[in-house]
């Protein structure tokens, strides 16, 4: 499996480092790099929106108002002619303004590209073209201003509009683009250092963030390495922000679960190696009496060592049921068949038991009912209750197994007279080789994984169970089987 080698420390502060260096170079072309340009599409716009203006309230009674108006909050020169050339309109909001001093060939010439463009024509040059190509010699025209060289941008635009009788009238608007070179210098200045004092902040932040984002997953991380040694008893102390302290509770719970486990598989164990043991014991302590004393090898003795040989094959074939069940590798056949008859047949091998040690147990049904669900399955389920019922029933040694109908189909109940189970137990009883005194008790019948496995076959069928029991009532195991239910092959 391939390792990264940087780590979320190194990343995050990587990461920060970047992204507030990139917010830099994206503020140096935007303040330096792309001013002019900005600031030339401002102007262009602005003055495009006052010839929309006056064209839209050309008609207007208080249209010199309006000129003056934009004049001055547009800073910008406004000469409106007819379309035969006569100055209807003028407004000087400068000394300097380009429109007031060209000659009528230069106006005809802005008319005509206007003319030629659909009606609008934008012409945008620096002041020194004009005073070299479009004004004639001697023309009183910088009026002590600087010399061309370092004179600001000018633009003109010109708009023909139609006027409220039909006639064209041609709109000139002449604005001054301010030379942005010295704000660039100051602003280059200031950003050298708004970029020093940035970068250093954000490198001492990076530190600062990914210190506090890698130190609680470095801790959990070295807590992980304890619990995968088998430390169960290691607590995660993750904190800093919730998705941590989340990890950090998850990580704790898994420890305690895994705990659980570990306790779990010990005991379980335990109590397998204490299950065979017996039957091995006894099955080699009879089969030494009877080679050594040839007056022991009577059939008793032989039906001693073949019972626990059967109960030794019968607990190797629980383990593996439970194993296959709870794998998923052991899947269920269903057909319809008839259950009452079912638990008859299966009642049938407790004979022995009812002669020879007093049991009994009775049957009560309504009618035959067929249900729909795997009979060897079924059949198991029913034996495994039945043994539970004979292993911890009263003195009296009864056991009840009730069938009744339901709305949809079968409710089979199976209960003993014992000792009862308290509320608090009654979640547990169905782990394997769960003991209520935590004494290991070897079962009268079976193995003592019989309700694990009648929980992992019912399960598999999607039926309803469980169990009813109280302190010195005894308890009633159940489940419903119904003929319609959908089951998963």
């Amino acid at each position: 499996m391939r390792h990264d080698k940087i780590s979320i420390k190194y990343k995050i502060f990587l990461y920060l480092t970047a992204f507030v260096a990139v917010m830099l170079i994206l503020l140096w072309l935007f303040q330096i790099v792309f001013l002019d340009d900005f600031y030339k599409q401002i102007k262009i716009h602005s003055i495009k929106s006052m010839a929309e203006t006056i064209e839209n309230n050309v008609d207007s009674e208080n249209f010199q108002e309006l000129l003056d108006s934009l004049s001055q909050e547009e800073d910008a020169c406004i000469k409106i002619l007819d379309d035969s050339g006569k100055t209807k309109y003028s407004v000087e909001s400068r000394p300097d303004c380009i429109i007031h001093k060209l000659p009528p060939s230069e106006l005809f010439r802005l008319y005509s590209s206007a003319e030629q463009n659909g009606g609008t024509y934008l012409e945008v040059f620096p002041m020194d073209k004009v005073m070299e190509r479009r004004v004639p010699a001697g023309y009183p025209f910088t009026n002590g201003f600087a010399p061309p060289g370092n004179l600001p941008g000018n633009m003109i635009y010109v708009k023909i509009v139609n006027s409220g009788n039909g006639a064209h009238i041609i709109v000139m608007l002449n604005s001054t683009i301010t030379p942005v070179n010295a704000t660039v210098n100051t602003l280059r200045i200031q950003l050298v250092w708004v970029t020093g004092i940035t970068l250093l902040l954000a490198l001492l932040m990076g530190l600062f963030i990914s210190k506090k984002v890698s130190d609680p997953i470095i801790k959990i991380n070295s807590s992980a390495k304890e619990l995968a040694k088998g430390n169960y008893e290691t607590t995660f102390h993750g904190r800093g922000y919730l998705e941590i302290t989340e990890l950090n509770d998850t990580l704790n719970y898994a420890a305690k679960e895994l705990s659980k486990v570990e306790g779990l598989r010990r005991e379980l164990i335990a109590n397998i190696s204490h299950d065979l043991r017996t039957p091995l014991t006894m099955i080699t302590g009879y089969g030494e009496v009877m080679r050594d004393l040839p007056g022991e090898n009577t059939p008793e003795n032989v039906q001693i060592i073949i019972d626990e040989a059967i109960r030794l094959t019968t607990l190797v074939n629980d383990i593996l049921d439970i194993s296959q069940l709870q794998s998923g590798t052991r899947k269920i056949n269903v057909e319809t068949f008839n259950i009452t008859e079912s638990i008859r047949r299966i009642l049938q091998r407790y004979n022995k038991l009812i002669e020879q040690e007093g049991y009994r147990i009775e049957f009560r049904s309504d009618k035959d009912i067929w249900v729909n669900a795997d009979p060897v399955k079924i059949s198991q389920v029913i034996y495994n209750l039945i043994n539970n019922a004979i292993t911890y029933t009263g003195a009296d040694k009864t056991v009840t197994i009730i069938q009744s109908s339901t709305p949809d189909g079968v409710k089979v109940e199976i209960s003993d007279t014992g000792e009862g189970i308290s509320e608090e137990m009654l979640p547990l009883i169905w782990d394997r080789y769960y003991k209520i005194d935590k004494a290991h008790k070897r079962a009268t019948i079976g193995t003592g994984l019989g309700l694990s496995i009648v929980k992992s076959i019912l399960d598999m069928h999607g039926a309803e169970y469980g169990v009813e029991s109280k302190l010195g009532k005894g308890s009633t195991f159940w489940f419903e089987l119904t003929l319609n239910k959908n089951i998963e092959l």
